[in-house]
């Protein structure tokens, strides 16, 4: 029931999606077949059979609504509540009106309340549970040590789910903080971009404001100086056609070391422990502008569809080729889809007689790019 109950509200990773929270409920209701072998053995007969079958029918629906009932950032709603009310009510009813195997019904409901309340309430909800649980075993003359392994359950479930959920909580808060700080990461490279195309073209188109003015006016006037004037206006252009240029290509082109800095950061910030190791002499230019290219769209793969914990970056050079692996242990799954760049990449490393592979490896996947060194 431990394992199927973290089914049913998702993992720790992501808010859990209702395909996840409905597939640990199929599961987890096979222990619903203590109450229901009382009715078909006919422990429970006649009219109490067929009032036990609606009321478990009845409690069974209204525990599917609420384990899917819509959440915002993991807090209940009011609809929430409202069919936590109705379950609680049945759950704790059944128990107390059949006793014996409808006795675990109280510990669907720990679950629903470690999960889906507040820490404050769910320590509520579990101390009532267990307090119902004991009550009811005393009341229907239960076995004192089997009502006593009830209540252990109800309250090492409570607190074990209790502990699951808020995990889960700081783990959503954590990719949204993560999130927040990429999106500021983000504007403040826009904002440096801004300032450096400001500072580059400020005075130069300045200049060429002033001096298409006077080479204006020196026209007018029919003066030679002016020929003189929108030559400097031309050569002045070109000088800030040439540094807006380079300085877009100093943005594009990193290299290998600031591509392996922005991949390390960028892995960690995800939450993915990373390992990078280089063996070999310096790169020549054009294969550590490759080779960084590489590395870009290998560990872009690796964010956005590995969800792996741990990355391996390996690059090293001997006489013959430099070699690139990038290897995770994410979930194994090919994530190189069509326009992911991963075309682009083969074709640059195939045109300069290079070979690229990408497959699963046990555990995660692996991309390799070996290039020659010539």
């Amino acid at each position: 029931m431990t394992i199927l109950s973290g089914l049913t509200f998702g993992g720790t990773g992501s808010p859990p999606s209702r395909r996840r929270r409905l597939a640990g409920i199929s599961i987890g209701l096979v222990y619903l077949c203590f109450p229901v072998l009382e009715i078909v053995t006919g422990e429970v007969s006649g009219t109490r059979a067929l009032w036990g079958g609606a009321g478990l029918a009845v409690f069974v629906a209204c525990y599917v609504a609420t384990v899917l009932s819509p959440a915002d950032f993991g807090e209940p709603t009011r609809l929430t509540y409202w069919l936590l009310g109705v379950t609680t009510l049945l759950g704790v009813g059944l128990a107390a009106a059949f006793g014996g195997g409808w006795t675990t019904l109280p510990i669907y409901m720990t679950v629903v309340y470690s999960m889906a309340l507040s820490p404050r309430l769910s320590v509520a909800g579990v101390t009532a549970m267990a307090v119902a649980v004991l009550l009811i075993g005393l009341l229907k003359e239960h076995d004192l040590g089997t009502t006593l392994v009830l209540v252990f359950q109800v309250v090492t479930l409570g607190v074990l789910f209790m502990g699951m959920r808020n995990t889960r909580m700081l783990v959503m808060r954590l990719r949204r903080a993560q999130e927040e700080v990429a999106r500021l990461a983000a504007s403040e490279e826009r904002l440096r971009i801004a300032r450096d195309l400001h500072d580059l073209l400020g005075h130069s188109l300045s200049l060429i404001v002033l001096k298409s003015e006077l080479a204006g006016r020196l026209a007018e006037d029919g003066s030679e100086r002016a020929v003189a004037e929108i030559r400097d206006i031309e050569s002045v252009a070109r000088q800030a056609l040439v540094e807006v240029r380079d300085a877009v290509t100093g943005y594009r082109q990193r290299g290998l070391a600031g591509e392996l800095d922005g991949a390390r950061a960028a892995l960690e910030g995800a939450g993915t422990k990373v390992t990078i190791r280089l063996a070999g002499t310096p790169l020549p230019g054009a294969l550590e502008e490759l080779l960084g290219w590489a590395v870009r769209e290998g560990v872009t793969n690796v964010i956005r569809h590995a969800r792996a914990t741990r990355c391996e970056i390996e690059v090293t050079l001997d006489d013959r080729a430099a070699t690139l692996e990038i290897v995770d242990d994410g979930r194994g799954a090919d994530p190189y889809g069509p326009g992911n760049g991963l075309t682009g990449l083969t074709e640059r490393v195939r045109a300069a007689g290079g070979t690229v592979s990408a497959a699963p490896r046990p555990p995660g996947f692996a991309l390799r790019v070996v290039v020659p060194r010539g």
